[in-house]
């Protein structure tokens, strides 16, 4: 299993983060995605992947809710760290679009996705998509923007999911799915009898330390738990959770370039 999208460089795991990362390997988490969300991350997310160079994979970005008074200065400073690292990152993330807290900075959200999707073009690396109540006009932007890489924790609707997977990009799963009241489940199941090689387009993440899945709901999440993921993603499509894990694992790899 690949994790695509893990916060491990976080403080909720800075009392055990050896441990942690010891105890995925041996659970068979292959590698893990590390994103970063702000300038602040820049040095935690270049840490730990530099601490474990064939587990832990950089990505660098500015996340939309650190967008405020102050973004120019916080997206050149990242935007440096991007070309200054470019060899070792494998996306731009975590950027997007959250309209969910505050509405505050609305537009800057939005000229700081553009302009990291451009750059993200320019240096052809995949981009790590964050949306929360934003559908309609990161979706604009995208398409106007172009590119490739993954809306990370999806939750939508058929219909939207049927737009991004059009546009070629990839839709992360996490634990969400697992959710008494998701209908995530039954999203992908219709999605699957109208693409029939819908597990290529499907990538496994946690979004760790957050969005534990049952039956560890409410607990600090962890890589390994994609296993549950996995299980629940296989109903969904009448598969297998090893087809689902064998699939998402070679998703990874090919639109992140990792090589093991």
């Amino acid at each position: 299993m690949i994790d695509t999208h893990c916060h491990i460089d976080e403080e909720a795991f800075a009392p055990d983060r050896e441990e942690v990362i010891a105890r995925q390997e041996q659970a068979g988490v292959r590698a893990m995605i590390v994103p970063g969300v702000n300038v602040a991350s820049i040095d935690t997310v270049l840490s730990v992947c530099h601490a474990h160079p064939s587990f832990c994979f950089p990505a660098l970005g500015l996340h939309p809710e650190d967008v405020k008074d102050d973004w120019q200065t916080q997206l050149a400073t990242t935007e440096e760290a991007i070309l200054a690292h470019r060899d070792e990152l494998v996306a731009i993330g975590e950027i997007g679009l959250d309209y969910y807290w505050d509405r505050t900075y609305k537009s800057e959200q939005q000229e700081v996705l553009r302009r990291q999707l451009l750059l993200a073009r320019e240096l052809d690396l995949p981009v790590i998509l964050h949306n929360r109540e934003a559908t309609e006009d990161i979706l604009r932007i995208v398409r106007e923007t172009g590119g490739r890489g993954v809306f990370h924790c999806y939750s939508g609707s058929r219909e939207t999911a049927e737009i991004i997977l059009s546009m070629g990009f990839y839709l992360g799963i996490g634990g969400v799915l697992t959710f008494k009241n998701s209908k995530l489940g039954e999203t992908l199941s219709e999605l699957a009898r109208l693409r029939p090689n819908l597990i290529d387009r499907l990538l496994l993440e946690t979004d760790a330390p957050y969005m534990a899945p049952v039956p560890h709901r409410g607990e600090r999440n962890e890589s390994r738990y994609m296993a549950h993921v996995a299980e629940r993603i296989a109903e969904a499509l009448g598969s297998t959770p090893d087809d689902i894990i064998a699939a998402t694992t070679a998703n990874a790899q090919r639109l992140f370039g990792l090589h093991f």
